[in-house]
């Protein structure tokens, strides 16, 4: 069937601050069916195939939420993406930059380390010079002079490299430094980016996986009938829990909610009788006028009554639907809400019987 139209789920939006109910009903879910852990020793554990089903209506029902949830944390996380590459681009250029200057930096202290050996040579020339006039006889006094003098500057000059050596080296470890930082820097902006881009994947097939609501609710419906089988094997009265005062099993109770909070936000005010014991299903038996409580086939009657130990009100995956305090009948505003969307819920009407719901129809 197909979803019903936006409006209808923008109502279903708009009721939601009337839900809060329903916390309790999903954290019993969350326990009993995703845990499989029985909070007590009475209970039973809930069957897979029962797990099975309430995730497949609960993804569907869920389907337009989760799927506007995670389009949003798409653009999100696209915006982060594109923010991440351009500072990839600019940390890229940074440690370009930053090994530019370092090839400098390395360049000039390699000329300064040049020109300071240059000036200590230089030095040792003039040294050399200046013993050779004060070892000569007659003694020179202009030429020793001369050689003193030379021997002084090449003693600045040497002073002056040294101190350009120890400059230019100071520039080139900052330089050195600064590249490091960059390309640091570039690998940690890589892997920024590298991470965002994979969150973008990641939720892109999330979205994929989330599903078409009617193919979702179309899987559960195809397992409803081993629900039965298997629910019935191993049912216990602790297996079920309250909707609104409608007491159903757990693994049904979710769909159930939300399809009665649904038909609300359309006007239509639905309740019901669903659990019910075997002892009460032999009560109505023999209320119903059934001609024998055991044999009898439901239609023989005055009120179709299933025999006892078939009905599935006995494990709570059935409910007698009722609107305003009267059972629905197929005139009802509230049969034909339901003949038109219950489907969407994982609910199927018995024809003869306008009134029960359950998820096979039996």
């Amino acid at each position: 069937m197909m979803r019903r139209q936006s409006s209808r789920r923008d109502q279903s939006i708009r009721i939601r601050s009337r839900r809060v109910a329903a916390a309790g009903i999903v954290a019993v879910l969350a326990c009993a069916l995703a845990a499989g852990a029985a909070p007590g020793p009475a209970r039973a554990a809930i069957p897979d195939v029962a797990r099975t089903w309430s995730t497949l209506m609960y993804r569907s029902l869920t389907s337009s939420e989760t799927i506007a949830r995670l389009n949003a944390q798409l653009a999100t996380q696209q915006a982060a993406s594109a923010s991440r590459a351009a500072g990839v681009v600019a940390a890229t250029a940074a440690e370009a930059a930053a090994q530019t200057r370092l090839t400098a930096a390395t360049t000039a202290a390699s000329n300064a380390g040049d020109r300071y050996a240059a000036a200590v040579q230089a030095l040792s020339d003039a040294k050399k010079t200046l013993a050779r006039a004060s070892a000569r006889r007659p003694r020179n006094k202009a030429a020793t002079a001369r050689a003193k003098q030379a021997v002084a500057a090449a003693t600045t000059t040497v002073d002056a490299r040294k101190t350009q050596v120890r400059a230019a080296a100071a520039v080139r470890e900052k330089a050195r430094t600064d590249a490091r930082a960059a390309t640091t820097g570039l690998h940690a902006a890589t892997a920024a980016r590298d991470a965002a881009a994979t969150a973008v994947l990641l939720t892109r097939q999330k979205i994929v996986g989330v599903g078409a609501a009617a193919d979702l609710a179309g899987q559960a419906a195809a397992v409803s009938r081993d629900v039965v089988t298997e629910v019935r094997a191993g049912f216990t009265v602790a297996d079920t829990t309250t909707v609104y005062g409608i007491t159903v099993h757990q693994s049904i109770a979710y769909a159930f909610q939300r399809m009665l909070d649904d038909a609300k936000a359309d006007g239509i005010a639905l309740s019901g009788g669903g659990f019910r014991t075997k002892q009460r299903q032999i009560e109505l038996r023999k209320i119903n006028g059934c001609p024998d409580v055991w044999t009898a086939p439901p239609s023989s009657c005055r009120v179709p009554t299933a025999i006892p130990g078939h009905s599935l009100h006995e494990i709570g995956l059935a409910v007698d639907i009722t609107s305003g305090g009267r059972t629905i009948t197929a005139q009802s505003p509230a049969f034909q809400w339901l003949a038109a969307h219950a489907s969407e819920y994982g609910f199927v009407n018995l024809p003869s019987e306008p009134w029960h719901w359950s998820i096979t129809g039996n």
